[in-house]
């Protein structure tokens, strides 16, 4: 008890401390004791405040957040792929059936990818807190409104993939893919655990996009009082989420549920498979609508519609010679 309490006066103690009146020691007592004060907030609210008053330091406790969050995140929706990929049942689901990766392809991988998160994420993820900080990204609870935090991560989809397009493309590039982008083409037919296998330049610079616009919606906040300020928890779901969107990509199955099949402008693996496939176009990986735009899609698809606009111009021309 005394220990908490020289923690609360502290200059390093989480400024969620005065939430209760009580400090007690332990995660359960602190999470009953918010529980019976604040009883206005959720429950993932009150578990997100007893961690931070439990840690007892800001800096530390978002940055053993964010590093845990990526790691169970990105590895525990990896395992789902696994696990499909040693049942020949779902191989009718497979974009690519006949290239299923061997125990030996996956395994090297994960140690590659596990070197990547400690060698090259660990240290920016860490360093998160301050950034928070200066730019005014708040960590209090209550956390804003879900509808808020859906259109912040909504912003954070389209423009992180317009970053992810501009930069794929760049990648492709004489040099660029010789040195960087060719380490991520290894395997032409991807897998879930794949999708972060890349060179460490590629992974910060891309990495840049998923952190660095919700730092710069979170400074446009700051100057203009109109925009809402974007919380935390909003950019640790967002992380989630495109964590679950790379991996997703880089399945190698196409389901009849996926997301792609109701909500067209989704990429889905099917998009992304055709880009390892064909080792060119397709550069965007949450939706299709870039390549669309620039003209850089590939695969099947981009056949199709090179094909009617093909035959669109035929009928246009034989119009005008009648």
């Amino acid at each position: 008890m005394e220990v908490l309490n020289q923690l609360t006066n502290s200059n390093h103690t989480s400024s969620l401390a005065n939430l209760i009146d009580v400090h007690p020691t332990g995660f359960s007592s602190i999470l009953k004791e918010v529980d019976i004060t604040q009883n206005a907030l959720t429950y993932i609210e009150k578990l997100w405040a007893a961690y931070y008053i439990w840690m007892g330091n800001d800096i530390l406790a978002t940055g053993l957040l964010f590093f845990i969050t990526h790691e169970v995140m990105y590895f525990g929706r990896c395992l789902p792929w696994f696990i499909i990929d040693h049942m020949p049942s779902f191989n009718r689901f497979k974009i690519q059936p006949t290239k299923i990766p061997t125990d030996k392809e996956q395994w090297e991988c994960l140690k590659t990818v596990l070197k990547q998160h400690f060698l090259v994420e660990a240290l920016p993820i860490w360093l998160f807190h301050p950034i928070c900080l200066n730019l005014g990204i708040t960590f209090g609870v209550p956390f804003p409104s879900w509808k808020t935090q859906a259109l912040q991560i909504g912003i954070f989809f389209v423009c992180e993939d317009f970053w992810h397009f501009v930069f794929h493309s760049i990648f492709h590039y004489g040099w660029f893919y010789k040195n960087i982008h060719k380490i991520h083409h290894k395997y032409a037919a991807p897998f879930g655990l794949a999708a972060e296998y890349a060179h460490p330049v590629e992974v910060m610079a891309l990495g840049v996009g998923t952190v660095g616009f919700p730092i710069l919606y979170a400074y446009l906040a700051s100057v203009n009082p109109s925009i809402p300020p974007v919380h935390l928890f909003t950019i640790t779901l967002w992380v989630v989420l495109r964590l679950f969107q790379a991996v997703d990509s880089h399945s190698g199955y196409d389901f009849p549920w996926s997301l792609n099949k109701f909500f067209p402008l989704w990429a889905g693996a099917a998009h992304h498979d055709e880009h390892h496939h064909h080792f060119i176009g397709n550069y965007a990986s949450s939706f299709t609508f870039w390549d669309w735009l620039c003209g850089t899609e590939c695969g099947t698809l981009a056949k199709n519609r090179r094909e009617k606009n093909s035959q669109d111009k035929a009928e246009q021309k034989l119009k005008k010679n009648l």
